[in-house]
């Protein structure tokens, strides 16, 4: 199986920065997309980001111009970087690969456990 752990959250202020990392490991054939989700109190999971295994990169309205995903594909690790952060950015951040298990294996996706951002104002 596919194991995704995210670190980096933290509590900072208003127009401060962070940078979460998720780096997958297991029996991992190959990964498709990496995703940034967000949950915040109350609301549903929302996109953040994306990028795929050849580098496109995709950003939800309320994050462009602000947060950059990239990845480094030898180490199976996806980075977002939260620039000018804002208090309605707090909220807990999931990561999530789409990829495949062994050389038969079908692609599915796998979620970390998330980390928390906490931006106060």
């Amino acid at each position: 199986q596919v194991q995704l752990v995210e670190s980096g959250g933290g509590l900072v202020q208003a127009g401060e920065s962070l940078r979460l990392s998720c780096a997958a490991s297991g029996s991992i054939f190959s990964i498709n997309a990496m995703s940034w989700y967000r949950q915040a109190p109350g609301k549903q999971r929302e996109l953040v980001a994306t990028t795929t295994s050849s580098g496109s990169t995709g950003y939800a309205d309320s994050v462009k111009g602000r947060f950059t995903i990239s990845r480094d594909n030898a180490k199976n690790t996806v980075y977002l970087q939260m620039n000018s952060l804002k208090p309605e950015d707090t909220a807990v951040y999931y990561c999530k690969a789409n990829a495949r298990v062994g050389i038969l294996g079908d692609w599915r996706n796998y979620w970390g456990q998330g980390t928390q951002v906490t931006v106060s104002s």
